[in-house]
């Protein structure tokens, strides 16, 4: 565990000794505030619907809510992690010392939910200012927020495979992207699927079980969905590295 936390302070330490997290945590903040308070001041409407839902209405997409931002925020943060580490031959080095495959998929993993952590926690400042012009259901906050850390944590564990699988970042970023935003959109698409597919699309899709928890219900089958999830990524993380060691 110790070597765990040793590699996650580094590479949290990394994040903000390089631009990395001064560029994509105020992207983050622009992308979901800016829609958020361009909708309060269009419509008048002090909510934080904008923020959390994935779908805004029945087929008006909410773009720029947290759960999109987030599927753009993680690949930027996680390319590096590992492909950078394969692409400077640090990675050989890391190996050789006495960690292991888990310590440095772990240490990395939890560096990615520091920053997604200092990133939420930075957005409370929304609620603050919605509840200081009316009435606010903290129920569906408390949810809304335990459900974007719940797919923040996701969409990072993708990230980190996609980075363990290339030596380029910018392959890594697009794989991660192309995965995190499937995910997000095929909620969309369900309704014109045939009958037989929709009840398995309908559950990789990540609206179907968000929206649930961004009403203040928090369903343990929601947890063990994006938990089982997040672990099948690290462990084909983990595999990926220690089939490494035999190349």
């Amino acid at each position: 565990m110790r070597n765990t936390m040793t590699i996650a302070r580094r590479e949290l330490t990394t994040y903000f000794n390089t631009p990395v997290a001064y560029v994509v945590v105020p992207i983050f903040l622009i992308m979901t505030g800016g829609w958020l308070f361009g909708t309060l001041f269009l419509q008048n409407e002090a909510s934080l619907r904008a923020f959390f839902t994935p779908f805004w209405g029945s087929m008006t997409p909410n773009f720029f809510s947290a759960p999109f931002a987030l599927a753009i925020f993680a690949p930027l943060v996680t390319m590096r992690l590992l492909a950078e580490e394969q692409q400077t031959g640090t990675l050989e080095v890391l190996m050789t010392l006495p960690v292991t495959d888990w310590n440095v998929v772990l240490g990395k993993f939890l560096a990615a939910i520091g920053l997604l952590c200092v990133a939420l926690l930075l957005t409370v400042a929304f609620p603050i200012t919605i509840k200081a012009m009316g009435p606010l259901d903290g129920g569906p906050v408390i949810g809304g927020y335990v459900g974007l850390l719940l797919l923040g944590s996701f969409f990072m564990a993708v990230g980190l495979m996609a980075s363990s699988f290339t030596r380029n970042q910018i392959v890594a970023a697009l794989i991660s992207l192309a995965i995190c935003l499937f995910i997000y959109f095929i909620g969309q698409f369900v309704p014109l699927l045939p009958g037989a597919l929709i009840p398995f699309f309908e559950y990789i899709s990540i609206s179907y079980h968000f929206d649930s928890i961004a009403r203040g219900v928090i369903d343990t089958r929601v947890v063990i969905y994006y938990a089982s999830l997040t672990a099948a990524c690290l462990v084909i993380t983990q595999t990926t590295l220690a089939s490494r060691r035999w190349r």
